[in-house]
């Protein structure tokens, strides 16, 4: 009986899991962030591409927000602050896959 009733057991399981959704996860791209100071004493940032896709990214700083497209493994050109008080915890940077934002895709920045 004991048997029986895991063997059951087991079989609902098994179609529980079999029957839910399956689940695409998107990790975000894999991406290098560059800080600097320029000889001015400006702090600056770069982020570089280690994918194979394009990205739709943005550099933003003391509420100035910079998109921009970022080519497969390129790095994009030097964003700096405009004072000399920002460092490298004033920037924020974010970038995810073009394809998933088709509003963007014939949008020149």
């Amino acid at each position: 009986m004991l048997k029986t009733t895991s063997q059951i057991l087991a079989i609902i399981c098994w179609i529980f899991v079999i029957s839910l959704p399956s689940f695409e996860l998107n990790a975000m791209p894999k991406i290098k962030i560059t800080h600097d100071r320029n000889t001015q004493n400006y702090a600056r940032v770069q982020v570089s591409n280690e994918t194979r896709e394009e990205l739709l990214c943005y550099v933003a700083i003391d509420g100035y927000k910079i998109r921009f497209r970022l080519q497969p493994l390129n790095s994009s050109k030097w964003y700096k602050a405009t004072d000399t008080r920002f460092n490298a915890s004033h920037f924020s940077i974010w970038c995810d896959y073009m394809e998933l934002y088709p509003q963007y895709q014939n949008k020149r920045f």
